[in-house]
C-alpha cells in the first residue's frame, strides 16, 4: 500500500494517514531524492500530531527539536551535511533515537550503519504529473 499525494493542499489529508499508521513506532527514515518532498511531508505529519512551532529542514543544525501536541518531544534530523559517522555520534545521536520519542529522519542513506533495526522506512518518489507517493512497510 502507499499514500499518493495529488496535490500539495491534499497533504494534510496524507499526513494524517500517515500518522494514523505510525501505531507506537518511534523512528522513520525517509528516503528520496533532492526536492521529493521529505521536508514538506514530515511538517505536515508534526503539524498533524499537533506541533505548533515552526517547522523546517534541520541542514545546518543537523537536528530541531519540536513540542507535540502532548508537550511530548519530535527530532527532526537532516544528515545531508555530515561529514562522518562521529559527528553524528557527537551531537548526542543515539540519545535522541533511543529516547522513546518520535524521530524523523531525512537523507538516512548517510547514516545506515547507526540506523536503529526497528527503524521505519519511508520512501517518497516524485512522479512526472508532480505527484508524490509516500511508501512504506507502515501500511503492509
Amino acid at each position: 500500500m502507499e499514500i499518493r499525494i495529488t496535490s500539495i493542499d491534499k497533504i494534510g489529508e496524507a499526513a494524517k494517514e500517515f500518522v494514523a499508521a505510525m501505531g507506537d513506532r518511534k523512528v522513520f527514515a525517509f528516503y528520496g531524492k533532492m526536492g521529493a518532498g521529505k521536508t514538506t511531508f514530515i511538517k505536515a505529519v508534526c503539524e498533524e500530531l499537533g506541533v505548533e512551532d515552526v517547522i523546517n529542514s534541520p541542514t545546518f543544525a543537523i537536528v530541531n527539536e519540536y513540542v507535540d501536541g502532548h508537550g511530548e518531544p519530535i527530532y527532526h534530523f537532516d544528515f545531508y551535511r555530515i561529514k562522518n559517522l562521529q559527528e553524528v555520534l557527537d551531537i548526542g545521536y543515539e540519545d535522541y533515537v533511543y529516547s522513546g520519542h518520535v524521530c524523523f529522519m531525512e537523507w538516512p542513506e548517510l547514516i545506515e550503519n547507526l540506523l536503529p533495526e526497528d527503524a521505519v522506512k519511508v520512501i517518497i518518489e516524485e512522479e512526472e504529473d508532480g505527484e508524490r507517493i509516500v511508501k512504506s512497510d507502515l501500511f503492509f
